[in-house]
């Protein structure tokens, strides 16, 4: 413990976000700059405590009082080899993750959490500046080889783990660039996507192979994934989105988010000069409201939307820990994330515990309004409130009400024939692994939301890292890769 008394002597403070007039006229990262002198003192607020309970609360177990110490002396080149010993890519989680590792912090019992992901970031930001990232490739080659099939968090931490094991990896992507929701599913402004290319580059240097534009079930097949290859891990997500089946749904301006968001990312990319779906001069309606919608709202914003709406289902979460969620567990609570900060800025609303019952279309067939009632809690089954019905304007509609599992496309629905069908999926239509994330077919193994369902990007490395550890030895039969504890697996054995 560096400094006995920095959790008392020194408030929680996080950077600043860029004014709001200021950051919606471009894409990049809202935060500004965070200086040396003032991170130092966030790190010094870690009370190294005897039972490390944000430990438990981070999925990869990151050593986070360790690293804080080591950041609070200014060891920085020490403080990346803790950080990358636990976490492939901190640059991403420290940057997109909700930190339940922070709720999980035991001076937030009665005070402010350690800004852990703020001193995550600024120790990855710092090694890239520096160099100290480099490759590390194998000093020897197996001769196995292995396929990815997906290239979110989850598979490309377990690309670069079997590929640092000495395996031949080759990850497959059916979008045109490497990243999966990484690269068009979270917006400019969140995480710009020159960290992926940074890590990208970095991972191919190592030798790990990358093909893009290839829809693994359709362009090659299971069985031929399986023959050219002695291992394959499944972690293509959770992509399944969940729609809303009412009146007016086929109208035309009415979009999921992940139709609607990966346009945008594009013309970042310079694939499009301007988006083909665009909120410009438009009154947006967002349904749904967690981490997707908030993408959505900052991206209608940048777009030069007319007017704003965030409707959530559920009731308006409360602004501090309630009874019912005591510590550590992760609580539900309201939160004011950047693209809040600018839908109020600029007069938007967010409507809490309302339900849409129609989508009201103009007579070319495109959305003008959306009607919802207000309901009752989810104890009372989302009951409508009777004489609550309104109309709002609504010309583009954005659906971000998660996901349902992974798509059960050619690639699984071969598989599981091969498993012979039972058992192939679990109850909740994820695809069911072992303890070793080998699914029911020999040398097919399972990582990230594909295995799990929608997830945190935390939860996404973590698996990867532990379908790696179970690839290799499956292969070798021993490993020296590292398998997270994670809370809901057993050790391998």
């Amino acid at each position: 413990m560096a400094d006995p008394k920095g959790f008392l002597t020194h408030d929680r403070e996080l950077p600043a976000r860029r004014p709001v007039d200021v950051r919606i006229s471009d894409w990049r990262e809202v935060y500004q700059d965070f200086s040396q002198e003032k991170l130092t003192k966030q790190a010094a607020r870690c009370m190294d405590c005897g039972i490390p309970f944000c430990h438990n609360g981070c999925p990869l177990g990151n050593l986070i009082p360790e690293w804080n110490d080591l950041v609070y002396r200014t060891d920085w080149r020490e403080a990346i080899e803790r950080l990358h010993a636990t976490n492939n890519f901190p640059e991403f989680t420290g940057r997109l993750c909700p930190a339940p590792c922070e709720a999980a912090c035991v001076l937030g019992i009665n005070a402010d959490p350690v800004a852990i992901k703020r001193v995550e970031v600024e120790i990855i930001d710092r090694a890239f500046a520096e160099g100290w990232v480099t490759p590390r490739p194998p000093a020897v080659k197996t001769g196995k080889k292995v396929a990815v099939v997906g290239s979110g968090p989850a598979g490309l931490a377990a690309a670069q783990q079997l590929t640092r094991a000495g395996h031949d990896v080759v990850v497959f992507e059916r979008a045109d660039r490497i990243g999966g929701l990484l690269r068009y599913g979270i917006p400019e402004f969140k995480m710009e996507k020159r960290h992926i290319e940074r890590r990208l580059e970095q991972m191919r240097a190592e030798g790990t192979e990358f093909r893009t534009g290839v829809n693994v079930g359709v362009d090659i097949t299971a069985a031929e994934l399986r023959e050219q290859f002695d291992a394959v891990v499944l972690s293509g997500g959770a992509t399944q989105w969940r729609d809303l089946p009412v009146p007016g749904r086929e109208l035309k301006g009415v979009y999921q988010a992940m139709e609607y968001l990966p346009l945008s990312n594009k013309v970042q990319e310079g694939d499009y000069a301007v988006p083909p779906v665009s909120a410009e001069g438009k009154h947006v309606v967002v349904i749904g409201g967690g981490d997707t919608g908030a993408d959505c709202i900052g991206t209608a914003i940048r777009q030069g939307a007319e007017s704003i709406t965030q409707l959530e289902i559920m009731p308006q979460p409360p602004a501090s820990r309630p009874a019912s969620q005591p510590w550590p567990t992760y609580p539900m609570l309201f939160k004011v994330e950047s693209a809040h900060e600018e839908l109020a800025d600029g007069g938007g609303q967010r409507v809490y515990a309302v339900s849409t019952t129609e989508f009201v279309g103009d007579d070319d067939g495109n959305v003008r309004a959306l009607r919802l009632v207000e309901v009752e809690g989810p104890q009372a089954g989302f009951k409508p409130i009777p004489g609550t019905e309104r109309e709002i304007p609504a010309e583009l509609i954005t659906l971000s009400m998660g996901f349902l599992g992974p798509e059960k496309g050619a690639l699984l629905q071969d598989l599981a024939e091969v498993a012979g069908g039972d058992g192939f999926y679990d109850k909740r239509g994820n695809v069911a692994r072992d303890k070793t994330y080998m699914s029911k077919v020999d040398g097919v193994f399972v990582a990230g939301d594909m295995g799990r369902g929608q997830s945190l990007i935390v939860w996404a490395i973590a698996e990867g890292r532990a379908a790696a550890s179970g690839v290799d030895r499956y292969l070798t039969g021993e490993t020296a890769l590292p398998y997270p504890i994670l809370p809901t697996a057993r050790p391998l054995v």
